[in-house]
């Protein structure tokens, strides 16, 4: 499966505009993170653009997020490690994620939320003014944006990533299609 195609796909399973938006954001930080270590970009990126791909279907069971979606890629042919990759993002099974690959989606998906959040609350609403010192503050306040697993995201370090860098790989990336993301 190529981009065009899965972007087809997600835009055909997924209604709900912010959630294109945060699967593209999740692509843009896969493709960044995969230049950083030196892997496919374009396999990281189509796992993080398909990493939601069932949320709609399964919105209502959460027990079946990602399950759904790993089975849907599959029978698409899609590659067994983005396949892999998208079924243990979801901390629910309580799968570990085995691959770099599959570890640095896992981390990364609950990031892009809080990266978002802390540049809906600039008085501007725009991701170029935010700074990683703006995110890391946020990280500290457990009350905001309470979705953001503070947990999952601190599992950068089993990527060999500090805190800091991981940030600052996924807000730079974020920003680089604003347009796109709406802010």
């Amino acid at each position: 499966m190529n981009r065009e195609q899965a972007l087809k796909l997600v835009e055909e399973k997924i209604k709900n505009k912010n959630l294109v938006k945060h699967c593209l954001a999740t692509e843009v930080c896969m493709k960044a993170l995969a230049s950083h270590f030196e892997e496919d970009r374009e396999k990281w990126g189509l796992a993080g653009l398909l990493h939601d791909i069932d949320y709609e279907e399964t919105k209502d069971n959460p027990n079946q997020h990602s399950i759904l979606g790993a089975e849907m890629l599959e029978k698409l042919g899609v590659d067994k490690e983005i396949v892999d990759a998208v079924k243990t993002h979801n901390e629910m099974h309580g799968i570990s994620p085995q691959t770099l690959m599959a570890k640095t989606l896992f981390c990364l998906d609950p990031l892009t939320g809080l990266i978002v959040a802390t540049t809906l609350v600039l008085p501007d609403r725009k991701i170029q003014n935010v700074s990683v010192e703006n995110v890391l503050n946020r990280f500290k306040e457990k009350a905001f944006a309470r979705g953001a697993n503070r947990e999952i995201i601190q599992k950068c370090s089993d990527i060999d990533l500090g805190l800091e860098d991981f940030v600052g790989i996924c807000l730079k990336a974020m920003q680089k299609i604003s347009t796109d993301l709406g802010l």
